[in-house]
Protein backbone atom coordinates (compact mmCIF):
# COMPACT_ATOMS: atom_id res chain seq x y z
CA UNK A 1 0.00 0.00 0.00
CA UNK A 2 1.40 3.36 -1.04
CA UNK A 3 1.27 6.24 1.45
CA UNK A 4 1.54 9.92 0.55
CA UNK A 5 1.78 12.73 3.10
CA UNK A 6 0.63 16.06 1.68
CA UNK A 7 0.16 19.66 2.72
CA UNK A 8 -0.50 23.10 1.28
CA UNK A 9 2.13 25.62 2.35
CA UNK A 10 1.27 29.31 2.54
CA UNK A 11 3.92 30.15 -0.08
CA UNK A 12 6.28 28.25 -2.35
CA UNK A 13 9.27 29.51 -0.38
CA UNK A 14 8.04 27.60 2.69
CA UNK A 15 8.63 23.90 3.29
CA UNK A 16 6.99 21.41 5.65
CA UNK A 17 9.13 20.21 8.54
CA UNK A 18 6.24 18.10 9.90
CA UNK A 19 5.94 15.94 6.79
CA UNK A 20 9.67 15.39 6.55
CA UNK A 21 9.96 14.52 10.23
CA UNK A 22 7.20 11.89 9.94
CA UNK A 23 8.78 10.56 6.75
CA UNK A 24 12.22 10.30 8.40
CA UNK A 25 10.81 8.48 11.43
CA UNK A 26 8.94 6.07 9.18
CA UNK A 27 12.06 5.39 7.13
CA UNK A 28 13.98 4.61 10.32
CA UNK A 29 11.28 2.07 11.24
CA UNK A 30 11.20 0.55 7.76
CA UNK A 31 8.07 2.37 6.55
CA UNK A 32 8.55 4.31 3.30
CA UNK A 33 6.35 7.35 2.76
CA UNK A 34 6.17 9.79 -0.14
CA UNK A 35 5.69 13.53 0.28
CA UNK A 36 3.68 15.93 -1.88
CA UNK A 37 3.88 19.67 -1.15
CA UNK A 38 1.64 22.28 -2.73
CA UNK A 39 0.66 25.85 -1.89
CA UNK A 40 -2.69 27.42 -1.11
CA UNK A 41 -2.35 29.26 -4.43
CA UNK A 42 -2.46 26.04 -6.45
CA UNK A 43 -5.80 25.24 -8.07
CA UNK A 44 -7.64 22.30 -6.56
CA UNK A 45 -7.77 20.51 -9.92
CA UNK A 46 -3.97 20.67 -10.15
CA UNK A 47 -3.55 19.19 -6.66
CA UNK A 48 -6.07 16.43 -7.37
CA UNK A 49 -4.33 15.58 -10.62
CA UNK A 50 -0.88 15.41 -9.06
CA UNK A 51 -2.07 13.23 -6.19
CA UNK A 52 -4.05 10.99 -8.53
CA UNK A 53 -0.94 10.43 -10.68
CA UNK A 54 0.83 8.98 -7.61
CA UNK A 55 -1.88 6.30 -7.24
CA UNK A 56 -1.85 6.31 -3.41
CA UNK A 57 -3.74 3.93 -1.15
CA UNK A 58 -3.39 6.16 1.92
CA UNK A 59 -3.11 9.96 2.01
CA UNK A 60 -2.45 12.06 5.11
CA UNK A 61 -2.80 15.84 5.19
CA UNK A 62 -1.03 18.23 7.55
CA UNK A 63 -3.62 20.85 8.56
CA UNK A 64 -3.12 24.43 9.73
CA UNK A 65 -5.26 27.55 9.91
CA UNK A 66 -3.97 28.74 6.54
CA UNK A 67 -4.83 25.56 4.59
CA UNK A 68 -7.71 23.79 6.35
CA UNK A 69 -10.42 25.21 4.08
CA UNK A 70 -8.62 24.09 0.93
CA UNK A 71 -7.71 20.69 2.37
CA UNK A 72 -11.28 19.88 3.39
CA UNK A 73 -12.46 20.67 -0.13
CA UNK A 74 -9.72 18.49 -1.63
CA UNK A 75 -10.56 15.64 0.73
CA UNK A 76 -14.20 15.61 -0.39
CA UNK A 77 -13.21 15.55 -4.06
CA UNK A 78 -10.55 12.89 -3.52
CA UNK A 79 -13.02 10.45 -2.00
CA UNK A 80 -15.16 10.80 -5.13
CA UNK A 81 -12.17 10.10 -7.38
CA UNK A 82 -10.69 7.41 -5.05
CA UNK A 83 -13.66 5.77 -3.25
CA UNK A 84 -11.36 3.23 -1.57
CA UNK A 85 -8.74 5.79 -0.54
CA UNK A 86 -7.93 5.94 3.19
CA UNK A 87 -7.57 9.55 4.35
CA UNK A 88 -6.21 10.79 7.65
CA UNK A 89 -5.62 14.32 8.89
CA UNK A 90 -3.11 15.67 11.39
CA UNK A 91 -1.76 18.97 12.60
CA UNK A 92 -2.88 21.66 15.06
CA UNK A 93 -6.02 22.58 13.14
CA UNK A 94 -7.58 19.13 13.69
CA UNK A 95 -5.92 18.09 16.96
CA UNK A 96 -8.22 20.07 19.26
CA UNK A 97 -11.66 19.27 17.86
CA UNK A 98 -10.96 15.90 16.25
CA UNK A 99 -14.34 14.40 17.07
CA UNK A 100 -16.27 17.21 15.37
CA UNK A 101 -14.07 16.93 12.27
CA UNK A 102 -15.02 13.26 11.94
CA UNK A 103 -18.67 14.03 12.65
CA UNK A 104 -18.81 16.70 9.94
CA UNK A 105 -16.64 15.10 7.29
CA UNK A 106 -17.43 11.48 6.50
CA UNK A 107 -14.63 11.44 3.91
CA UNK A 108 -11.99 11.55 6.69
CA UNK A 109 -11.20 8.15 8.19
CA UNK A 110 -8.74 9.01 10.97
CA UNK A 111 -7.40 11.99 12.89
CA UNK A 112 -3.89 12.12 14.32
CA UNK A 113 -3.94 14.11 17.56
CA UNK A 114 -0.77 15.91 18.60
CA UNK A 115 2.73 14.80 17.72
CA UNK A 116 2.60 12.59 14.65
CA UNK A 117 5.80 10.65 14.04
CA UNK A 118 5.10 7.50 16.05
CA UNK A 119 1.32 7.70 15.71
CA UNK A 120 1.44 7.77 11.91
CA UNK A 121 3.89 4.89 11.84
CA UNK A 122 1.72 2.75 14.11
CA UNK A 123 -1.43 3.64 12.17
CA UNK A 124 0.23 2.57 8.94
CA UNK A 125 1.30 -0.68 10.55
CA UNK A 126 -2.31 -1.30 11.52
CA UNK A 127 -3.67 -0.44 8.08
CA UNK A 128 -1.08 -2.38 6.11
CA UNK A 129 -0.31 -5.34 8.31
CA UNK A 130 -2.88 -5.38 11.12
CA UNK A 131 0.01 -5.63 13.57
CA UNK A 132 -1.45 -3.21 16.13
CA UNK A 133 -5.07 -2.70 17.11
CA UNK A 134 -6.46 0.83 16.81
CA UNK A 135 -7.46 1.07 20.46
CA UNK A 136 -3.85 0.52 21.47
CA UNK A 137 -2.47 3.29 19.26
CA UNK A 138 -2.14 6.50 21.23
CA UNK A 139 -3.28 9.78 19.68
CA UNK A 140 -5.83 8.46 17.15
CA UNK A 141 -9.48 9.34 16.62
CA UNK A 142 -11.59 7.02 14.45
CA UNK A 143 -15.09 5.65 13.83
CA UNK A 144 -16.31 2.31 15.10
CA UNK A 145 -19.89 1.17 14.52
CA UNK A 146 -21.08 4.76 14.02
CA UNK A 147 -19.36 5.85 17.22
CA UNK A 148 -16.29 8.08 17.40
CA UNK A 149 -13.46 6.67 19.48
CA UNK A 150 -10.57 8.70 20.87
CA UNK A 151 -7.58 6.77 22.18
CA UNK A 152 -5.27 7.85 24.99
CA UNK A 153 -3.08 10.91 24.33
CA UNK A 154 0.27 10.24 22.69
CA UNK A 155 3.17 9.97 25.11
CA UNK A 156 5.75 12.49 23.88
CA UNK A 157 8.71 10.96 22.09
CA UNK A 158 12.30 11.38 23.10
CA UNK A 159 13.46 13.79 20.36
CA UNK A 160 16.60 11.72 19.94
CA UNK A 161 14.40 8.96 18.51
CA UNK A 162 13.37 11.18 15.59
CA UNK A 163 15.99 11.18 12.81
CA UNK A 164 17.20 14.28 11.01
CA UNK A 165 14.29 15.35 8.86
CA UNK A 166 16.34 16.12 5.75
CA UNK A 167 18.63 14.04 3.61
CA UNK A 168 22.30 14.73 2.99
CA UNK A 169 21.38 16.50 -0.27
CA UNK A 170 19.08 19.52 -0.09
CA UNK A 171 18.89 20.36 -3.79
CA UNK A 172 15.09 20.10 -3.76
CA UNK A 173 14.97 22.89 -1.16
CA UNK A 174 17.16 25.41 -2.93
CA UNK A 175 15.67 28.92 -2.73
CA UNK A 176 13.27 27.82 0.02
CA UNK A 177 13.23 28.38 3.77
CA UNK A 178 14.28 25.31 5.73
CA UNK A 179 12.73 24.74 9.15
CA UNK A 180 14.47 23.01 12.03
CA UNK A 181 13.67 22.27 15.66
CA UNK A 182 16.10 21.68 18.49
CA UNK A 183 13.37 21.57 21.14
CA UNK A 184 9.64 21.02 21.55
CA UNK A 185 7.37 22.72 24.04
CA UNK A 186 7.50 26.09 25.77
CA UNK A 187 7.97 27.09 29.42
CA UNK A 188 5.38 29.86 29.13
CA UNK A 189 1.58 29.73 29.24
CA UNK A 190 0.62 32.54 26.82
CA UNK A 191 -3.11 32.11 26.38
CA UNK A 192 -3.21 32.99 22.67
CA UNK A 193 -0.66 30.30 21.77
CA UNK A 194 -1.06 26.53 21.37
CA UNK A 195 2.33 25.94 22.94
CA UNK A 196 0.69 26.70 26.29
CA UNK A 197 -1.21 23.40 25.95
CA UNK A 198 2.00 21.35 26.00
CA UNK A 199 3.66 20.56 29.30
CA UNK A 200 7.40 20.97 29.65
CA UNK A 201 10.19 21.40 27.11
CA UNK A 202 12.18 18.62 25.44
CA UNK A 203 15.62 19.29 23.98
CA UNK A 204 17.77 17.55 21.43
CA UNK A 205 21.32 16.95 22.62
CA UNK A 206 23.80 19.57 21.46
CA UNK A 207 25.91 16.93 19.75
CA UNK A 208 22.92 15.88 17.65
CA UNK A 209 22.03 19.50 16.86
CA UNK A 210 25.61 20.23 15.78
CA UNK A 211 25.59 17.23 13.46
CA UNK A 212 22.30 18.33 11.89
CA UNK A 213 23.33 21.96 11.49
CA UNK A 214 26.59 21.01 9.84
CA UNK A 215 24.60 19.48 6.99
CA UNK A 216 22.90 22.83 6.39
CA UNK A 217 26.23 24.62 6.58
CA UNK A 218 27.90 22.20 4.18
CA UNK A 219 25.04 22.62 1.70
CA UNK A 220 25.18 26.41 1.96
CA UNK A 221 21.41 26.84 2.31
CA UNK A 222 20.09 30.40 2.33
CA UNK A 223 18.07 30.41 5.55
CA UNK A 224 17.25 28.05 8.41
CA UNK A 225 14.36 28.97 10.68
CA UNK A 226 14.33 27.38 14.12
CA UNK A 227 10.73 26.59 15.11
CA UNK A 228 11.59 26.31 18.82
CA UNK A 229 8.89 28.31 20.58
CA UNK A 230 11.30 30.06 22.97
CA UNK A 231 14.72 29.18 21.64
CA UNK A 232 16.73 30.65 24.52
CA UNK A 233 14.63 29.32 27.41
CA UNK A 234 17.66 27.19 28.38
CA UNK A 235 20.82 29.30 28.25
CA UNK A 236 23.32 26.47 27.88
CA UNK A 237 21.37 25.01 24.95
CA UNK A 238 20.96 28.32 23.08
CA UNK A 239 24.48 29.56 23.72
CA UNK A 240 25.98 26.22 22.71
CA UNK A 241 24.18 26.37 19.34
CA UNK A 242 25.03 30.04 18.77
CA UNK A 243 28.71 29.42 19.48
CA UNK A 244 28.78 26.43 17.15
CA UNK A 245 27.26 28.47 14.33
CA UNK A 246 29.75 31.29 14.85
CA UNK A 247 32.70 28.89 14.90
CA UNK A 248 31.47 27.05 11.77
CA UNK A 249 30.03 30.00 9.88
CA UNK A 250 30.00 29.49 6.09
CA UNK A 251 29.49 33.25 5.48
CA UNK A 252 26.26 32.49 3.64
CA UNK A 253 23.54 30.89 5.76
CA UNK A 254 21.20 32.96 7.92
CA UNK A 255 19.63 31.45 11.06
CA UNK A 256 16.33 32.75 12.42
CA UNK A 257 15.38 32.28 16.09
CA UNK A 258 12.28 33.15 18.09
CA UNK A 259 13.65 34.31 21.42
CA UNK A 260 12.54 35.90 24.65
CA UNK A 261 14.70 39.01 24.94
CA UNK A 262 14.30 39.34 28.70
CA UNK A 263 16.11 35.99 29.12
CA UNK A 264 19.30 37.44 27.62
CA UNK A 265 22.07 38.64 29.90
CA UNK A 266 25.28 40.64 29.67
CA UNK A 267 27.42 37.59 28.91
CA UNK A 268 25.21 36.52 26.00
CA UNK A 269 24.86 40.08 24.70
CA UNK A 270 28.63 40.58 24.68
CA UNK A 271 28.95 37.38 22.67
CA UNK A 272 26.17 38.31 20.24
CA UNK A 273 27.83 41.63 19.54
CA UNK A 274 30.68 39.74 17.87
CA UNK A 275 28.73 37.65 15.34
CA UNK A 276 28.89 38.22 11.60
CA UNK A 277 26.23 40.62 10.30
CA UNK A 278 23.53 38.51 8.74
CA UNK A 279 24.34 35.29 10.55
CA UNK A 280 21.49 35.56 13.10
CA UNK A 281 17.99 37.02 12.95
CA UNK A 282 15.81 37.32 16.03
CA UNK A 283 12.03 37.40 16.32
CA UNK A 284 10.89 38.79 19.65
CA UNK A 285 7.22 38.58 20.61
CA UNK A 286 6.35 41.61 22.70
CA UNK A 287 2.63 41.55 21.74
CA UNK A 288 1.62 44.38 24.12
CA UNK A 289 3.05 46.69 26.76
CA UNK A 290 -0.29 47.01 28.60
CA UNK A 291 0.28 45.49 32.05
CA UNK A 292 -3.36 44.41 32.52
CA UNK A 293 -3.35 42.68 29.14
CA UNK A 294 -0.05 40.96 29.94
CA UNK A 295 -1.73 39.56 33.05
CA UNK A 296 -4.83 38.43 31.12
CA UNK A 297 -2.81 36.53 28.54
CA UNK A 298 -0.43 35.15 31.22
CA UNK A 299 2.62 36.36 29.34
CA UNK A 300 5.51 36.44 31.77
CA UNK A 301 7.76 39.26 30.59
CA UNK A 302 9.30 42.57 31.59
CA UNK A 303 9.08 45.16 28.82
CA UNK A 304 11.65 47.34 30.55
CA UNK A 305 14.15 44.48 30.45
CA UNK A 306 13.26 43.68 26.84
CA UNK A 307 13.70 47.32 25.89
CA UNK A 308 17.14 47.46 27.47
CA UNK A 309 18.40 44.33 25.72
CA UNK A 310 16.81 45.11 22.34
CA UNK A 311 18.55 48.49 22.37
CA UNK A 312 21.89 46.81 23.14
CA UNK A 313 21.42 44.37 20.28
CA UNK A 314 20.56 47.25 17.95
CA UNK A 315 23.67 49.25 18.87
CA UNK A 316 25.94 46.82 17.06
CA UNK A 317 23.59 46.52 14.10
CA UNK A 318 24.68 42.99 13.22
CA UNK A 319 21.45 41.13 14.08
CA UNK A 320 18.11 41.89 12.47
CA UNK A 321 15.33 42.11 15.03
CA UNK A 322 11.68 41.45 14.26
CA UNK A 323 9.39 42.69 17.05
CA UNK A 324 5.79 41.45 17.20
CA UNK A 325 2.59 43.15 18.35
CA UNK A 326 -0.90 41.61 18.51
CA UNK A 327 -4.02 43.75 18.11
CA UNK A 328 -7.24 42.56 19.74
CA UNK A 329 -5.91 41.16 22.99
CA UNK A 330 -8.23 41.41 26.01
CA UNK A 331 -7.94 44.52 28.15
CA UNK A 332 -6.35 46.69 25.45
CA UNK A 333 -8.40 49.45 23.82
CA UNK A 334 -7.46 51.52 20.77
CA UNK A 335 -5.55 54.16 22.76
CA UNK A 336 -3.69 51.48 24.71
CA UNK A 337 -2.72 49.69 21.50
CA UNK A 338 -1.41 53.00 20.14
CA UNK A 339 0.82 53.26 23.23
CA UNK A 340 2.05 49.68 22.75
CA UNK A 341 2.79 50.49 19.12
CA UNK A 342 4.73 53.62 20.02
CA UNK A 343 6.66 51.76 22.72
CA UNK A 344 7.78 49.11 20.22
CA UNK A 345 8.37 51.54 17.34
CA UNK A 346 10.72 53.55 19.56
CA UNK A 347 13.05 50.52 19.54
CA UNK A 348 13.40 50.85 15.72
CA UNK A 349 13.36 47.14 14.88
CA UNK A 350 14.14 46.04 11.33
CA UNK A 351 10.60 44.64 11.21
CA UNK A 352 7.59 45.70 13.27
CA UNK A 353 5.13 42.88 12.74
CA UNK A 354 1.61 44.03 13.56
CA UNK A 355 -0.60 40.96 13.72
CA UNK A 356 -4.20 40.39 14.76
CA UNK A 357 -5.32 37.99 17.44
CA UNK A 358 -6.38 34.59 16.14
CA UNK A 359 -8.53 32.49 18.44
CA UNK A 360 -6.84 29.15 17.80
CA UNK A 361 -8.57 25.90 18.64
CA UNK A 362 -7.28 24.69 22.00
CA UNK A 363 -5.97 28.09 23.13
CA UNK A 364 -6.95 29.59 26.47
CA UNK A 365 -8.31 32.79 24.91
CA UNK A 366 -10.65 30.80 22.68
CA UNK A 367 -11.98 28.92 25.69
CA UNK A 368 -12.61 32.21 27.52
CA UNK A 369 -13.56 34.30 24.46
CA UNK A 370 -17.04 35.13 25.76
CA UNK A 371 -15.71 36.11 29.18
CA UNK A 372 -13.24 38.53 27.60
CA UNK A 373 -15.68 39.85 24.99
CA UNK A 374 -13.67 38.53 22.02
CA UNK A 375 -15.68 38.19 18.82
CA UNK A 376 -13.93 36.35 16.01
CA UNK A 377 -14.56 34.78 12.61
CA UNK A 378 -16.02 31.29 12.72
CA UNK A 379 -13.80 30.06 9.87
CA UNK A 380 -10.03 29.67 9.92
CA UNK A 381 -7.87 31.55 10.67
CA UNK A 382 -10.39 32.65 13.39
CA UNK A 383 -9.19 36.24 13.31
CA UNK A 384 -10.58 38.75 15.78
CA UNK A 385 -13.42 40.97 14.51
CA UNK A 386 -13.78 43.18 17.57
CA UNK A 387 -13.50 43.13 21.34
CA UNK A 388 -15.32 44.85 24.15
CA UNK A 389 -12.43 47.37 24.17
CA UNK A 390 -11.87 47.83 20.39
CA UNK A 391 -14.89 48.13 18.11
CA UNK A 392 -15.03 46.90 14.52
CA UNK A 393 -14.45 50.35 13.01
CA UNK A 394 -11.31 50.79 15.09
CA UNK A 395 -10.17 47.29 14.08
CA UNK A 396 -10.59 48.24 10.42
CA UNK A 397 -8.37 51.27 10.97
CA UNK A 398 -5.74 49.07 12.61
CA UNK A 399 -5.90 46.88 9.50
CA UNK A 400 -5.10 49.88 7.31
CA UNK A 401 -2.31 50.91 9.68
CA UNK A 402 -0.90 47.39 9.39
CA UNK A 403 -0.84 47.80 5.60
CA UNK A 404 0.97 51.14 5.88
CA UNK A 405 3.52 49.62 8.24
CA UNK A 406 4.14 46.79 5.77
CA UNK A 407 4.48 49.08 2.76
CA UNK A 408 6.42 51.95 4.25
CA UNK A 409 8.26 50.55 7.28
CA UNK A 410 8.83 46.82 6.94
CA UNK A 411 9.80 47.10 3.28
CA UNK A 412 12.81 49.20 4.41
CA UNK A 413 12.41 51.16 1.16
CA UNK A 414 11.59 54.41 2.99
CA UNK A 415 13.86 54.02 6.00
CA UNK A 416 15.60 57.40 6.02
CA UNK A 417 12.59 59.41 4.89
CA UNK A 418 10.53 58.00 7.77
CA UNK A 419 13.27 58.91 10.24
CA UNK A 420 12.84 62.51 9.14
CA UNK A 421 9.07 62.66 8.71
CA UNK A 422 7.71 60.77 11.72
CA UNK A 423 9.18 63.11 14.39
CA UNK A 424 7.06 65.86 12.80
CA UNK A 425 3.97 64.04 14.08
CA UNK A 426 2.79 63.66 17.64
CA UNK A 427 3.70 59.96 17.55
CA UNK A 428 4.65 57.16 15.16
CA UNK A 429 1.19 55.64 15.56
CA UNK A 430 -0.47 58.94 14.64
CA UNK A 431 1.71 59.20 11.52
CA UNK A 432 0.69 55.76 10.29
CA UNK A 433 -2.94 56.43 11.24
CA UNK A 434 -3.03 59.66 9.22
CA UNK A 435 -1.23 58.01 6.32
CA UNK A 436 -3.82 55.21 6.43
CA UNK A 437 -6.67 57.73 6.27
CA UNK A 438 -4.95 59.46 3.35
CA UNK A 439 -4.75 56.13 1.48
CA UNK A 440 -8.40 55.37 2.15
CA UNK A 441 -9.53 58.85 1.15
CA UNK A 442 -7.74 58.46 -2.20
CA UNK A 443 -8.82 54.80 -2.56
CA UNK A 444 -5.18 53.72 -3.00
CA UNK A 445 -5.96 50.57 -1.01
CA UNK A 446 -8.33 49.31 -3.70
CA UNK A 447 -5.68 48.51 -6.33
CA UNK A 448 -2.06 47.44 -6.49
CA UNK A 449 0.68 49.97 -7.14
CA UNK A 450 4.21 49.92 -8.52
CA UNK A 451 7.19 51.03 -6.47
CA UNK A 452 7.41 54.50 -8.01
CA UNK A 453 3.80 55.23 -7.15
CA UNK A 454 4.48 54.43 -3.50
CA UNK A 455 7.15 57.14 -3.41
CA UNK A 456 4.81 59.57 -5.09
CA UNK A 457 1.98 58.81 -2.64
CA UNK A 458 4.23 59.50 0.33
CA UNK A 459 5.35 62.76 -1.27
CA UNK A 460 1.73 63.74 -1.90
CA UNK A 461 0.87 62.92 1.71
CA UNK A 462 3.67 65.16 3.00
CA UNK A 463 2.54 67.91 0.63
CA UNK A 464 -1.05 67.59 1.82
CA UNK A 465 0.11 67.80 5.45
CA UNK A 466 2.13 70.93 4.53
CA UNK A 467 5.22 69.63 6.23
CA UNK A 468 8.19 71.95 6.46
CA UNK A 469 11.43 71.39 4.53
CA UNK A 470 9.90 69.63 1.55
CA UNK A 471 13.20 69.94 -0.32
CA UNK A 472 14.86 67.80 2.35
CA UNK A 473 12.02 65.27 2.16
CA UNK A 474 12.43 65.15 -1.64
CA UNK A 475 16.15 64.46 -1.26
CA UNK A 476 15.52 61.74 1.30
CA UNK A 477 12.97 60.00 -0.91
CA UNK A 478 15.49 60.08 -3.73
CA UNK A 479 18.17 58.76 -1.39
CA UNK A 480 15.93 55.91 -0.21
CA UNK A 481 15.10 55.06 -3.82
CA UNK A 482 18.72 54.91 -4.93
CA UNK A 483 19.71 52.86 -1.90
CA UNK A 484 17.35 50.17 -3.16
CA UNK A 485 18.08 50.22 -6.87
CA UNK A 486 19.47 52.16 -9.81
CA UNK A 487 16.55 53.95 -11.42
CA UNK A 488 16.49 55.19 -15.01
CA UNK A 489 13.26 57.19 -14.83
CA UNK A 490 12.50 59.06 -11.63
CA UNK A 491 8.99 60.11 -10.63
CA UNK A 492 8.33 63.67 -11.78
CA UNK A 493 8.55 65.20 -8.32
CA UNK A 494 12.08 63.75 -7.87
CA UNK A 495 13.33 65.16 -11.17
CA UNK A 496 12.85 68.75 -10.02
CA UNK A 497 16.03 70.82 -9.80
CA UNK A 498 18.37 68.57 -11.79
CA UNK A 499 21.14 70.70 -13.34
CA UNK A 500 23.11 69.99 -16.52
CA UNK A 501 26.37 71.01 -14.85
CA UNK A 502 25.77 68.32 -12.22
CA UNK A 503 25.40 65.73 -14.98
CA UNK A 504 28.73 66.90 -16.45
CA UNK A 505 30.43 66.53 -13.05
CA UNK A 506 29.00 63.05 -12.62
CA UNK A 507 30.10 61.99 -16.09
CA UNK A 508 33.56 63.32 -15.39
CA UNK A 509 33.74 61.38 -12.12
CA UNK A 510 33.39 58.03 -13.90
CA UNK A 511 35.99 59.00 -16.52
CA UNK A 512 38.62 59.82 -13.89
CA UNK A 513 40.71 56.71 -13.13
CA UNK A 514 41.92 58.20 -9.86
CA UNK A 515 38.31 58.30 -8.65
CA UNK A 516 37.75 54.68 -9.64
CA UNK A 517 40.98 53.65 -7.93
CA UNK A 518 39.98 55.50 -4.76
CA UNK A 519 36.30 54.63 -4.46
CA UNK A 520 35.65 51.62 -6.72
CA UNK A 521 38.87 49.60 -6.99
CA UNK A 522 36.89 46.40 -7.59
CA UNK A 523 35.65 47.96 -10.88
CA UNK A 524 39.01 49.03 -12.34
CA UNK A 525 38.70 46.51 -15.17
CA UNK A 526 35.50 48.15 -16.46
CA UNK A 527 35.17 51.25 -18.63
CA UNK A 528 33.36 54.41 -17.50
CA UNK A 529 30.04 53.52 -19.15
CA UNK A 530 30.02 50.08 -17.59
CA UNK A 531 30.84 51.53 -14.17
CA UNK A 532 28.07 54.12 -14.47
CA UNK A 533 25.61 51.26 -15.03
CA UNK A 534 26.73 49.55 -11.82
CA UNK A 535 26.70 52.71 -9.73
CA UNK A 536 24.72 55.86 -9.18
CA UNK A 537 26.28 59.21 -8.30
CA UNK A 538 23.88 61.83 -7.02
CA UNK A 539 24.41 65.28 -5.52
CA UNK A 540 22.16 66.00 -2.55
CA UNK A 541 21.38 69.38 -1.02
CA UNK A 542 22.54 68.47 2.48
CA UNK A 543 24.96 66.21 4.34
CA UNK A 544 22.76 63.12 4.49
CA UNK A 545 25.43 60.75 5.81
CA UNK A 546 26.38 63.22 8.53
CA UNK A 547 22.71 63.44 9.50
CA UNK A 548 22.49 59.62 9.69
CA UNK A 549 25.66 59.46 11.81
CA UNK A 550 24.19 62.04 14.22
CA UNK A 551 21.21 59.72 14.90
CA UNK A 552 19.05 61.84 12.58
CA UNK A 553 19.42 65.08 14.50
CA UNK A 554 22.02 67.36 12.90
CA UNK A 555 21.35 68.76 9.40
CA UNK A 556 24.13 70.59 7.55
CA UNK A 557 22.85 72.26 4.36
CA UNK A 558 25.97 71.61 2.31
CA UNK A 559 25.68 70.00 -1.12
CA UNK A 560 27.03 66.45 -0.90
CA UNK A 561 27.83 63.93 -3.68
CA UNK A 562 26.97 60.36 -2.67
CA UNK A 563 27.99 57.28 -4.60
CA UNK A 564 25.72 54.22 -4.58
CA UNK A 565 27.61 51.02 -5.41
CA UNK A 566 25.29 48.22 -6.58
CA UNK A 567 28.22 45.95 -7.38
CA UNK A 568 29.17 45.75 -3.68
CA UNK A 569 25.79 45.29 -2.00
CA UNK A 570 25.33 45.28 1.75
CA UNK A 571 24.72 41.55 2.39
CA UNK A 572 22.79 42.09 5.61
CA UNK A 573 20.41 44.74 4.30
CA UNK A 574 20.39 43.71 0.64
CA UNK A 575 20.89 47.22 -0.71
CA UNK A 576 23.63 49.25 -2.34
CA UNK A 577 26.69 50.33 -0.43
CA UNK A 578 26.86 54.13 -0.31
CA UNK A 579 29.44 56.73 0.70
CA UNK A 580 30.36 60.35 0.27
CA UNK A 581 32.76 61.18 -2.56
CA UNK A 582 34.54 64.31 -3.80
CA UNK A 583 34.04 65.47 -7.38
Amino acid sequence: MKTVLATLNAKFIHSSLALRSIQAYGRKMGEFIDIAEFTINHEENYILRELYKQKPDIVGFSCYIWNIKEIMSIVKSMKKVFPQLIIFLGGPEVSYDSESVLENCVEVDYIIKGEGEQTVYELLQHLKHGTKSLENIQGVVYRQEHKIITTLPRTPLDLADIPFAYGACLDDLQHRIIYYESSRGCPYQCQYCLSSVEKGVRFLSLSRVFSDLQIFLNQGVRQVKFVDRTFNCKKSHAWGIWRYLVENDNNKTNFHFEISADLLDDEILDFLSTVRPGLFQFEIGIQTTNLDTIEYIQRNMSFETIKKYVKRLRMKGNIHQHLDLIAGLPGEDYASFARSFNDVYALFPEQLQLGFLKLLKGSGLRVHAQQYGLVYKEQAPYEILYTKEINYEEMLMLKMIEEMVEIYYNSRKFKYTLHYIIPKFESAFLFFEELARFWEDHKYHEVQHNKMQLYTFLWNFCTMKRLEDMDIIRDLLKFDLYVQEKVKNLPDFLSVGEQNNEKDKIRGFYQNQDNIQRYLPELLSYNSKQISRMCQLEIFAFEILQWIASSFESINMTATPILFDYYAKDELLGHASFYKVFI
